[in-house]
């Protein structure tokens, strides 16, 4: 097996980041490997995960020195070749994490960035910690299972070397990202009587906000063969995206940061209409299509984008509900729906329905509560958003009778928990109960909404051919 650690980077300073999927490889990395292409090589990557479930990729970057391939593709099917050479080392994992604190606790490591998904954070619709998770209570009794965890203990390591501030740079899926991150650190700090490690983080750290968009799939053998053929290359961890790629960040880093606006990345004041435009449009609709597209039985998101009444749920959802609540934006909405669209119709990225409906208890009250708040707030009867978690109600109901396609995952939600859900007199009730609907909870508004939704759902399952 070859060595984790690659060979050490002569760069100025050193991004940490943490979580070493996909999207990280083909967003983040890409950027900095842009600029280094430039002539600017003062950063470089280390990378590095909290859990020991992407082992293979680990070793397989560590044996191409943190080097591998991306392909991208276009809507017209046109596809493109980089070799990204921005990581620089490749941190072994470890259960307590040894390797991963000692390096981002180095006074060279100027950023800690991390992509860990939305359910990584167990946060409430109030920015609280759920105390209610399993891994979080580990962490707060002195385990190192999830980012507040690590992330307390490399700042512990820092404070006590004297390595100097350190930005903290989230860059998930999560509404106010770096705002609800930071929140969620002190108060673990505050709740595991770390005292002096939170006046520390208070004044020796930032976190910025960022909003992040590149659709990357799963990568799959058939992508190694492309790359094979393509570049002769016999790559054991390439990565595949969309040609389509945005990131836009609050310019709020305490120790310096790469010029990333030279190769394409926003650096503004506030991504508030931003991230908004792109959670509630892009990834609400995301999951909206694979949910829908997964109860007719359809493997890919290009395939229920295809399909007319599933892009019409789409595209009522943000036509109807969304693009009134986010009115007046500095952003041309109903542009941005019709690019989205046309991106999830890209039938060569191949992504698949199992990736995209992941997690959905922790999507829901990021991806789509806020627009049914809103509406109910107006005075509106919010039919086309009540449909996506209908749409994932029913999908739940397969979850339970064992009966969907694939295997389902969700960080925030198991098996056990959804069965008693539907093992109940009243699932829809049990499931308008559920804490991710925050202060919507229990409401008679929210479940008339979702008793109408699902009927809706289950007539257009009935209309279906071999349904």
């Amino acid at each position: 097996m070859a060595s984790q650690e690659t060979t050490q980077s002569t760069t100025d300073n050193v991004i940490v980041h943490i979580g070493i999927g996909a999207f990280h490889r083909a967003h983040q990395a890409w950027y900095l490997h842009r600029l280094n292409l430039q002539g600017d090589r003062t950063w470089s990557l280390a990378i590095a995960n909290i859990r020991a479930d992407m082992q293979p990729v680990l070793e397989a970057l560590a044996g191409q020195n943190g080097v591998y391939t991306l392909e991208t593709v276009t809507p017209e099917g046109v596809r493109d070749y980089e070799t990204i050479s921005s990581i620089k080392r490749v941190i072994p994992w470890e259960p307590n994490l040894d390797s991963l604190i000692a390096a981002a606790a180095e006074p060279r490591c100027k950023i800690i960035s991390f992509t860990v998904t939305e359910g990584g954070y167990y946060l409430d619709e109030h920015h609280r910690l759920d105390h209610g998770h399993a891994d979080l209570a580990a962490d707060l009794a002195g385990a190192r299972n999830t980012i507040y965890g690590a992330i307390a203990a490399i700042l512990a390591e820092r404070m006590a070397q004297k390595a100097g501030p350190v930005t903290l740079l989230n860059c998930d899926n999560l509404r106010s990202n770096g705002e609800r991150f930071l929140a969620g650190l002190l108060e673990f700090l505050h709740t595991t009587g770390q005292t002096a490690l939170y006046d520390w983080a208070c004044t020796h750290t930032t976190s910025p906000n960022s909003m992040v968009d590149r659709i990357t799939p799963r990568a799959n053998e058939e992508l190694k063969a492309r790359v094979k053929q393509a570049t002769g290359v016999d790559d054991a961890c390439p990565v595949m995206a969309e040609h389509f790629i945005q990131w836009v960040i609050e310019d709020d880093f305490c120790a310096g940061r790469p010029a990333w606006e030279k190769v394409g990345a926003e650096m503004v004041s506030s991504v508030l209409p931003y991230e908004e435009a792109k959670i509630r449009i892009l990834n609400a609709s995301h999951s909206c299509i694979a949910w829908a597209g997964t109860l007719l039985g359809l493997d890919y998101i290009h395939e229920g984008t295809a399909n007319p009444a599933i892009r019409q749920m789409a595209f009522d959802y943000i036509s109807d509900d969304v693009i009134p609540c986010l009115t007046p934006s500095p952003i041309d909405l109903t542009a941005y729906r019709d690019v989205v669209l046309a991106r999830f119709g890209n039938p060569f990225i191949q992504d698949t329905n199992q990736r995209v409906a992941a997690d959905g208890f922790s999507k829901i009250p990021g991806f789509i509560l806020p627009t049914l708040k809103e509406c109910f707030a107006r005075g509106v009867e919010p039919l086309s958003t009540a449909l996506l978690p209908a749409l994932f109600f029913v999908f739940l109901q397969r979850w339970h009778k064992d009966s969907l396609p694939y295997a389902y995952q969700d960080g925030t939600m198991d098996a056990e928990a959804a069965h008693a859900i539907f093992a109940g007199a009243d699932p829809l009730t049990l499931f308008c109960a559920d804490r991710m609907w925050g202060s919507l909870a229990g409401t008679e508004a929210l479940h008339a909404a979702l008793a109408t939704g699902v009927s809706r759902v289950q007539a257009w399952l009935a209309a279906q051919p071999n349904s």
